[in-house]
């Protein structure tokens, strides 16, 4: 395990070198998305309809970020659980999305879809919000402006700190160390 920085979009040999337990710093730009603005995405797929977004090698942070007091950039940024996306998750995957933010587990059937697209599960940590959001250094609404803090919003991020929960080969911390930590 070891702190390693990357930069989006995402490549496939960048998130090949990713591992299960890895902290990373993640520089560039990546998307905010929640429930709301997922369903309006799979409504659009479905309906034949281009995107807002081109997720190919991007990132979907699950989070929606409170106003930004005056001098910064984001307000509380903070993930959200990451299983209410799964619905939705399987059709961006196959669009070519490369990585997800967000806390909590995520499905079998999600997790066997990210091996078969190469997609990375990234955790934040629930809590920290305002933390996180020193990182952020610019926010733009791209899409469904209506939902407020469930629009689509465009971060320009430096050093995000995340830590790689599910690598391109399925290996899950939340599978591999909740046993190591049991009261036998």
């Amino acid at each position: 395990m070891g702190e390693i920085r990357i930069t989006t979009p995402l490549t496939s040999e960048a998130l090949k070198a990713l591992k299960a337990g890895d902290e990373v710093l993640i520089s560039g730009v990546f998307y905010t998305a929640r429930d709301a603005a997922h369903k309006r995405l799979i409504e659009m797929i479905a309906k034949g309809k281009e995107l807002p977004v081109d997720l190919n090698g991007q990132i979907i942070y699950y989070a929606g970020p409170a106003p930004a007091k005056p001098g910064y950039a984001a307000g509380p940024a903070g993930p959200t659980t990451s299983g209410r996306m799964d619905p939705y998750t399987i059709p961006l995957l196959e669009l070519g999305l490369k990585g997800m933010i967000g806390k909590g587990t995520r499905s079998p059937e999600v997790v066997k879809a990210m091996k078969k697209y190469g997609a990375v599960y990234f955790g934040a940590v629930g809590g920290a919000a305002a933390l996180i959001s020193r990182s952020i250094k610019k926010v733009e609404v791209v899409a469904f402006e209506d939902l407020g803090t469930e629009a689509i919003h465009r971060f320009y991020v430096e050093n995000f700190p995340a830590i790689v929960i599910i690598d391109l080969e399925g290996n899950n911390l939340y599978d591999t160390e909740p046993p190591k930590y049991r009261y036998v």
